[in-house]
């Protein structure tokens, strides 16, 4: 009985499986698969129409279109004339219709070919949308890591993440509660700029695995540090009067045309890049909102890399607050070299003071008081001065609670640096000329003495050879050798003082 009953399961496991072919009257050897795909793809909202495509040998005279793995054809469809390949519409996408096709065609030659690799439908819109957002912000550094997480209030088994453009399969993970939401995280990173883009995700229920939610919002996920930063400037500057106008601009290298400004806002991370074509940002008549600190980046049209931020510009602006006193000690004429203290006073209280030098292009020097007490002043050490210090100051106070917002400008001071007086050398080459003429005299005094110099050469050797003849050269054995060894040690000068120095040597003897 057990045997009766395992045969035709047997049976209807080997059709199934290795007996499709023949069932589906495909013979061995027989045409290549055909290949499949669907048109405008392969998710498809609910109600939408779509054509599925298959497209196989030339020869081909009809095409099946199978769903589900079902061996009963779902549809028929004869090839187009022109490229050989048969379009099986759907009128309008639902539940019933999502699944996994596969086709397959009939050629007169060879029979019928092997079917397509599966291709799977899915029909959106049957739930309502979840919601997508990044961890810690939309914008992330090259080389950085960040969180998608995707939550929906109603239940879902499954979350998938899709990339806009993206060549993969979704990613897809199962669902966990928490606070009361059904939710999934999908880590990306380490970032590089094929990250960039636009994400989706979409959520199911295991019991209908090809139905899936409507899709979620759109997250534009930029990448920043591709390239090399670019720099910001303030026309007309980063002082300004509250109502005046203002234009920022970014510069870069060539090839950019994206351009993008933001404005740090405290602890928050940087959300979005709203990019434009053009490097210029008109701020218009500025308030006291428009203070800060800004960056901007630069890119390209149609891409999500970005550069590296530029360096920051902080706009301060003016008239907020009654103008301080500034003031020079000891006074604002200096000499070349020393130093001076500009001291700007503020009569309400303020703890943060900025000096500024008219024309310099850096921004203004900034201290904070430590101890916000009476007098409420701060001062600002300049040297040793040279001609670049000397123009025209003017100092600001501020309050650290809001950084940005400055005074009044104080009253112009101007800063004049004096020339370096020159020396009296006088005495100095007096003294170097005296000492020169003493040289010359010595050396005159050498130069003469040194004229009769060879006689006293020649009595040199005659009174050193009184002292060091020994007594035994006295004898008259040895007088004769003497003589002889003492005229040969002497050089020749002539026949005079020859004749000379052999007499002193026999006297000697």
């Amino acid at each position: 009985m057990g045997d009766r009953a395992r045969t035709p399961t047997l049976t209807a496991l080997l059709c199934l499986g290795l007996c499709r072919g023949p069932c589906d009257q495909v013979q061995a050897g027989a045409a290549p698969k055909p290949s499949i795909w669907a048109d405008p793809g392969p998710m498809v909202s609910r109600g939408s129409p779509m054509t599925i495509w298959c497209q196989g040998s030339l020869q081909a005279d009809v095409y099946h279109l199978y769903k589900d793995r079902v061996s009963k054809p779902l549809d028929t469809e004869a090839p187009q004339n022109s490229s050989k390949k048969a379009g099986f519409s759907i009128e309008s996408m639902s539940t019933h219709t999502a699944g996994l096709y596969q086709c397959a065609y009939h050629s007169r030659r060879k029979g019928w070919s092997e079917r397509s690799d599966p291709l799977l439908l899915v029909v959106t819109g049957v739930y309502p949308a979840p919601s997508l957002s990044a961890h810690p912000s939309h914008v992330v550094t090259s080389g950085g890591n960040v969180s998608l997480s995707c939550s929906s209030e109603v239940t879902g088994d499954t979350f998938y993440l899709l990339k806009e453009g993206g060549a993969g399969p979704p990613r897809q993970m199962q669902s966990r509660t928490f606070r009361g939401r059904w939710q999934a995280v999908f880590s990306v990173g380490p970032m590089n700029a094929s990250h960039g883009g636009t994400y989706r995700c979409y959520y199911n229920s295991s019991s209908y695995p090809h139905t899936w939610s409507y899709p979620s919002n759109p997250l534009h996920l930029e990448v920043t540090g591709v390239y090399r930063e670019p720099s910001l400037s303030a026309q007309p500057g980063s002082l300004v009067f509250s109502g005046d106008n203002l234009t920022l601009q970014c510069r870069s290298g060539a090839g950019f045309d994206r351009f993008a400004l933001t404005k740090d806002e405290g602890l928050t991370s940087l959300q979005h890049l709203h990019g434009q074509h053009s490097p210029y940002f008109p701020l218009g008549h500025v308030s006291h909102t428009h203070g800060g600190q800004y960056r901007c980046y630069s890119g390209h049209n149609l891409s999500h890399a970005w550069s590296a931020p530029s360096d920051p510009l902080d706009i301060l602006i003016v008239g907020m607050y009654e103008k301080p006193s500034i003031s020079a000690q000891p006074g604002p004429s200096v000499s070349w070299g020393e130093k001076v203290i500009l001291q700007c006073r503020s009569e309400i209280s303020l703890d943060r003071f900025h000096l500024s030098k008219e024309g310099s292009p850096a921004a203004p020097q900034l201290l904070r008081l430590q101890d916000a007490a009476v007098p409420f002043q701060a001062s600002f050490t300049i040297g040793p001065v040279t001609s670049n210090h000397e123009g025209n100051y003017t100092c600001y106070s501020s309050d650290s609670t809001f950084p940005y917002l400055l005074s009044l400008p104080s009253d112009t001071l101007e800063l004049l640096v004096s020339a370096p007086s020159p020396q009296d050398y006088t005495v100095e080459n007096l003294i170097r000329m005296g000492g020169a003429a003493l040289i010359l005299v010595v050396l005159g005094i050498l130069l003469f003495q040194a004229r009769d110099s060879p006689g006293r050469l020649e009595d040199a050797p005659r009174r050193s050879s009184y002292r060091a003849v020994p007594t035994e050269w006295c004898s008259s054995q040895n007088r004769s050798l003497f003589m002889h060894s003492f005229t040969e040690d002497v050089p020749a000068v002539g026949k005079t003082n020859s004749r000379n120095i052999s007499r002193g040597a026999q006297d000697l003897v």
